[in-house]
Formats: C-alpha cells, structure tokens, sequence
C-alpha cells in the first residue's frame, strides 16, 4: 500500500444490513476513489447546504436540523483546510466520509441530510460545481494570454520577421502580427470554454439514485442557491452524462494543441541556429554535461503534456462509449484524468503568461532572416500585375528572376533596374520599393493584414476587451 493509501483510517464499515461479509481490503483499494476526490471535499460541502436549506423549506427536515447541519458543515470544512480531517478507506468516497463526520458531530440530523438524493446525483453535482470552478480560472488565464501577446504584439507592431509556409521563408511579416495570430486562437479557446460552461452549470441534484424522488423537493431553488442556470430536465440523463466532463478535456485539448504549436516555434526561435528571441532564465534549464546549454524546458514540456490531455480526453470517450442507463460503477473512473486536464491547463496557461510577458526580441536577426529566400517575389509579382501583366505570367517572370538571383548568389532588391527591366519593360524605378521589407508588409493594409498599423490596431483591440 502506498504513503497515500496509509493515510486513510480503516476503523468502519460503510456496509453491513446487506451484506453477509466485508468487502476484502483489495477490493476496497480497488473501488475506492477517496484517494484522488479529496478536492470535491467543499464542493461536496457547498451542494449538501443548498440541499438541507431546501429540506428545511419545503418541510422535510426542521430549521433545527438545518441549523445543526450548518454548523456541522462549517467545522468539517475548517478540518479538511487544517488537513485534520481522517479520510477512511471503508468508507469509499468523500461523500461518505463527510456524512459520517456529520453524523459524529451532530447525530441524527446529519442522517437526515441525504433524504431525497443518492450519491449518484450527489457527486454529478460536485464535478459540476468543481469544473465550473476550474472553467472559470482557465478562461480568466486564457484573457491573460491573450493580453500578453497583444502587448507584446504592440511592441513589435513594425519589428520584420520571415512568415513561413512548410518551414520555407514565404513572404515577411510582422512579429506582432504572428503574435496575434495565437491571441485568435486564444480567443477561440476562451469562447469553446464559455460555451462549454453553459452545460456544465446545469443541476443534476434530483434526480437521485436515477428516478428522481418522492419527497416534494425544489430543484429550482437548489439550482438558485448554486448559481446554477437551470436544471438537468431527465433524471436518467442527470446521473449518467459525462458529456460536460468529456466537452471539456475536448476544450482543454484545443487549446493545449495551440500551446504546443506555440511551444514549438518558441523552441526553434530561441535555437541559436535561428536566434529570433530569448527567454528568461526561470523558463529554462542547464545541461549535467554540457556547460554551454540553455534549453528551453517549459515549451518542451507543454509541448509534452498536451500528448496527455489528448489522452484524457479518448479515455473519457471510451469510458462512456458502452455504458447502458442510467450510472455504472464505470463513472467513477471520469475524475482523474478530468482532474489531471484540468490542472495540467491551470498551470500551463498560469506559466505561459509570465513567459510569454518576458520573452526578449532579437529584432536585428529578425530582418536578416526575412532577407533571405526571395520573401519579397510576390510584391514583385503584384507589381508586374498592376503594370497590366496577367499574374501567371507576372509569377513566371519573377521566378525566373528568382533563379537568375541564386545563380549570381543576390537578392532580388539587388538587380539593377536594367535586369529588372529584362524581366518585364514596364518595370520602372518605383519597383525598389516595392522589394523592401517594410514596403511589403506594409502594402497588406486591409482587416487582417500584417501592416504595422493594422497589427498596432488589432493589438490594441485585444487590450481593450
């Protein structure tokens, strides 16, 4: 048995009228899940306030049972905070151990407290009002990200880059403007996780084991009390959905996805074959061997983990692909690796907002490497274009041109006009220009453009949000 497993008081039995013999102590590690749910402990808390204050208005249990359970309630939350609470392995969940708590410290009104709900829309409530919780701190993170990026994408508004297509120098673009691109993504991710709220904060308590109750209950008032939107409209459904579990990892995937297409770039920007940026020290680590070494840990590492939330997410599919109505035992293999997305995008996204607030430019390697592979040939197309020549024909001109450049190892902002003029007689003075760096980012002036007003435009729009 593990230090964590060793932690757990062994003293009582959950079960006994029923059964004729105790579960073996191997059985008992198998389905217990008090292990890894501890975390649901003040959630359980808040849901099982909500239900007592409702028992008592509709007149199920008195206002002294309330009372008690209230003041129960708040002594076992200030045990689990002190980490005074024994968590018992006989006991399974948190659900449990925290009624038997209850019950210690306040008789028979804690037993009252479970009328009319099972654990089964017990726990459907806890992980509702957890990740609902966890939804909240990740989009607020996720608004962080995006701010950074914009700020960063404001300073370097004008600062030149090589944009690439298949890892090949295409056309230049702004630093700010590639910055921005991921605060697009970051956006799209923080409205997948808002959408996604919107069914998770649905009440399933009700339903109970999965019939729903023949106590007069208020579900609504419940959901009022929780602050939840509405309530869980078929009691079948409301005990046996993972769908909120399994639309977030899908959610927390995304957006690992573009963590890690970020991650990467970041890695091979800060390579000194590429040398575009540096980032602080705290990001990175040393080699045992090799004093020289600086590497970029973090990003890789994100770069790692999203592999992980991926993971999670089929494996919630596959828990839920064969499950007939209404709850199976199954379920409960839903929380640890919905627990583990969860934190794994906490932290990731708390940790790329203060790198990516202290990443430094290498402006001057930048440009030098926007100047090579021809990343101007398209201006010198659309030039041709607008001097009236048709493009298929202004694009095999200038790819002639091209090949004519690496045979004499220059660019094409080195031609002379006369070899210009080779290309095409139309061409005239004005086309010098049209090859230079800023002259080419600078003539995609339109919604969506890298130009650097556009970039300084849309980078101050995201800080204003």
């Amino acid at each position: 048995m593990s230090n964590t497993q060793n932690q757990f008081d062994k003293k009582s039995e959950a079960w006994s009228a029923r059964f004729s013999e105790p579960v073996s102590e191997l059985v008992k590690r198998y389905t217990a899940s008090i292990f890894f749910e501890t975390r649901l402990a003040p959630f359980d808390i808040q849901g099982s306030l909500a239900h007592a204050e409702m028992l008592s208005h509709v007149g199920v249990i008195s206002q002294q049972d309330y009372a008690d359970i209230q003041k129960g309630m708040s002594q076992i939350l200030d045990e689990i905070s002190r980490g005074e609470l024994k968590w018992q392995l006989d006991l399974e969940d948190v659900h449990l151990n925290i009624e038997k708590r209850l019950v210690e410290l306040i008789g028979d009104a804690g037993k009252r407290l479970h009328t009319g709900r099972s654990r089964n829309d017990q726990v459907a409530t806890d992980i509702r009002l957890w990740l609902r919780s966890e939804i909240d701190t990740s989009a607020a993170l996720l608004v962080e990200l995006r701010k950074a990026l914009a700020k960063m994408a404001l300073e370097h508004h004008a600062t030149i880059m090589p944009g690439f297509t298949h890892l090949q120098v295409a056309q230049p673009v702004t630093f700010g403007h590639h910055l921005l691109a991921y605060a697009e993504m970051f956006g799209r991710d923080y409205q997948r996780l808002m959408d996604c709220r919107k069914r998770v904060n649905q009440l399933p308590l009700g339903a109970a084991a999965l019939a729903g109750t023949s106590y007069p209950i208020d579900r609504e008032r419940v959901a009022k009390t929780l602050g939840f939107d509405g309530v869980c409209r078929n009691s079948l459904d409301a005990v046996s959905d993972r769908d909120f579990a399994i639309e977030f990892c899908a959610a927390t995937s995304l957006v690992m996805t573009h963590i890690s297409r970020l991650s990467e770039e970041l890695i091979l920007w800060m390579s000194p074959r590429v040398g575009f940026i540096t980032l602080a020290d705290r990001f990175c680590t040393g080699s045992s061997i090799m004093p020289q070494k600086k590497n970029p840990d973090v990003p890789e590492l994100a770069r790692g983990k999203t592999g992980r939330v991926n993971g999670n997410l089929i494996g919630l599919l596959t828990l839920m692909k064969g499950q007939p109505l209404a709850y199976n035992k199954d379920n409960q293999e839903d929380k640890e690796g919905l627990f583990d997305s969860a934190d794994t995008l906490r932290d990731t996204l708390t940790i790329f907002v203060d790198m990516v607030s202290g990443i430094k430019v290498k402006a001057d390697n930048m440009r030098a490497a926007a100047l090579q592979g021809f990343s101007t040939a398209t201006d010198l197309a659309d030039y041709l274009v607008k001097k009236g020549l048709p493009f298929r024909d202004a694009h095999e001109a200038v790819a002639l041109a091209v090949r004519q450049c690496e045979q004499k190892g220059i660019d094409l902002a080195d031609l002379s006009l006369a070899e210009l003029k080779a290309i095409n007689s139309s061409v005239e003075d004005d086309v010098f220009a049209v090859l230079t760096l800023e002259g080419s980012v600078s003539a995609r002036n339109h919604i969506g453009g890298t130009a650097p007003e556009r970039v300084k435009a849309e980078a101050e729009r995201i800080l204003a949000e």
